[in-house]
């Protein structure tokens, strides 16, 4: 194995601490923390002391090393474009967190930017890595349900919030906040590089800033399957995160257990459309009636997946794109259909803002 990738991370707040600088620092092998950037002067000094590492209070001093290979940009939600381009243009490796942009156009800039530079633009989408996913589209692609008519994800609690990813001016909201995690799965589930049509809305209910902390986001298009998607943060009951319904039977579960059921197709009876009023032995009417034999079964997430962080598992992919060349499991383009669909949310939602 070569030289680890060197590493910059843009924020140390709680993505930037959390899901980056200490993820990277448990694999010294693949990556190297060089330095950070934060204008806290106590999270800087936390990473010179936990780190090893420098420690600028402006990020533009960190991109001046000449030194590093990637740029992790957990800066705040509406810095993710402007700092991604930046790094960019210096000649760096981004990975930003999501939301990777605002607009769909955006996105077009970003990828440009990669393109001219000749550089990686990945974002933090580790959530099309989760274990009970990745079970899911395994059973969808096996076939065994038949046509997927119908799949609904809900992210769904009650909480009230109020720091500074509930503000419009931030980028903030459900949609653009929790959002890109369950629609990046619903893309995958849709399977379409086109847009769906979109039908969405939004609603301030417990956030005490002005974006929305309800979404409901109905994605259609013939031939593929209807995509229900909730975010919710005034459900005191949530139920299942996947529930999906199929031709031969469905999935429901979270992301720790899964059940499928379908029936065996080869003991089902043969069966013809009765246009006339159907009746019994006896001569009574008579409702259609029969029983099938189901096969069903379960998953459970594996002792060995729970003690792995899908952070590292996002890192080690990454770390093969960076060093081997290996496409992105996500990519800009997906990425795009993304914003794309949360833009179109967002145009036909337009929730009043606060004054900045």
């Amino acid at each position: 194995m070569g030289n680890p990738i060197r590493v910059g991370i843009i924020g140390q707040g709680r993505s930037g601490y959390r899901n980056h600088a200490l993820i990277l620092s448990a694999m010294k092998e693949q990556y190297e923390i060089k330095a950070v950037s934060d204008p806290q002067e106590a999270y800087r000094e936390r990473a010179v002391s936990q780190f090893g590492c420098e420690a600028y209070a402006d990020y533009r001093d960190m991109l001046k090393r000449g030194d590093l290979d990637l740029i992790v940009n957990a800066a705040p939600s509406h810095l993710h474009v402007p700092l991604s381009l930046e790094a960019l243009e210096t000649g760096l490796h981004v990975l930003c967190e999501k939301p990777l942009a605002r607009k769909a156009e955006e996105v077009d800039r970003l990828i440009a930017a990669a393109e001219k530079a000749g550089k990686c633009l990945a974002t933090f989408q580790q959530s099309r890595l989760a274990p009970a996913f990745q079970k899911i589209m395994d059973i969808v692609h096996s076939g065994v349900l038949g046509r997927i008519v119908h799949a609904r994800i809900a992210y769904n609690n009650f909480a009230r919030r109020w720091d500074w990813q509930t503000l419009q001016a931030n980028n903030g909201g459900s949609l653009l906040n929790t959002g890109p995690h369950p629609l990046d799965q619903a893309l995958r589930l849709f399977d379409s590089e086109e847009m769906p049509d979109i039908f969405c809305k939004l609603d301030r209910v417990n956030t005490f800033g002005d974006a929305d902390d309800y979404v409901k986001l109905l994605l259609k298009k013939d031939g593929h399957p209807l995509i229900d998607l909730e975010i919710s943060s005034c459900d005191a009951y949530p139920q299942d995160t996947y529930h999906i319904h199929a031709e031969y039977g469905g999935i429901s579960g979270d992301y720790r257990s899964l059940k499928w059921k379908y029936y065996d197709r080869e003991q089902a009876s043969e069966q013809v459309l009765t246009r006339q009023p159907m009746m019994d032995a006896s001569g009574e009417p008579a409702h259609c009636k029969e029983t099938l034999v189901w096969k069903e079964e379960s998953w459970e997430i594996s002792d060995e997946e729970k003690k792995r962080p899908l952070q590292r598992v996002f890192y080690e992919l990454l770390y093969d794109t960076l060093v081997n060349g290996a496409p992105l499991v996500v990519t800009p383009q997906h990425i795009k259909q993304q914003i794309a669909v949360i833009e179109e949310c967002h145009r036909q939602n337009p929730l009043p803002r606060f004054a900045e």
